[in-house]
């Protein structure tokens, strides 16, 4: 098993770069047949969403605009549980399909708030798309539309994903090794 270092710790491969451009392309095409002969709006959550977002935006057959936001729900390098802030949103989705999408969704905390201020913008249809999900980490009950892999509660990085601030580049999803 692919074996890698970042910083001080060391990950074990979990899904492959291949395994995850199958996934997009489903994703993809999935969506390109909900959101058939209409416009979409892709609202990538950051920093962890940009290589999603980048994947996904090919791998959709419609005529996309894509958007960037970022929520603050952190104090140093622990969460608060509580999400302060929305920042960067400035298009009017009043009427539009919206897409949000995200590297991972955890608890559920900030996806929770996303979804409460983003209807606020009277959307036509507000979905969600996430790259990873941790079922046993999630403490809300609404619906991800689009989810690439659900995995079990580990740390992970690559794919978006980062330890501090590194790692993201890397084109597979590795787990913190218990080793």
């Amino acid at each position: 098993m692919k074996k890698i270092k970042v910083k001080d710790l060391s990950f074990e491969l979990m899904i492959s770069e291949e395994e995850i451009k199958a996934k997009m392309s489903e994703i993809g095409r999935l969506i390109s047949k909900e959101f058939s002969g209409e416009e979409l709006v892709l609202l990538g959550v950051l920093n962890g969403s940009f290589i999603v977002m980048a994947d996904l935006a090919r791998a959709i057959d419609l005529q996309v605009s894509v958007e960037f936001l970022r929520i603050s729900s952190y104090s140093g390098t622990n969460s608060t549980g509580q999400v302060k802030s929305l920042l960067g949103l400035t298009t009017d989705l009043k009427g539009k399909n919206v897409l949000i999408v995200e590297d991972i969704v955890d608890t559920g905390i900030s996806m929770n708030y996303l979804i409460s201020e983003l209807s606020k913008h009277n959307t036509k249809r507000l979905r969600i798309a996430t790259f990873l999900f941790k079922k046993d980490a999630f403490q809300f009950n609404y619906g991800l539309d689009y989810v690439g892999f659900e995995i079990p509660n580990k740390f992970v990085v690559g794919y978006g994903l980062d330890y501090d601030g590194l790692g993201r580049n890397l084109p597979n999803l590795y787990q913190l090794s218990e080793t």
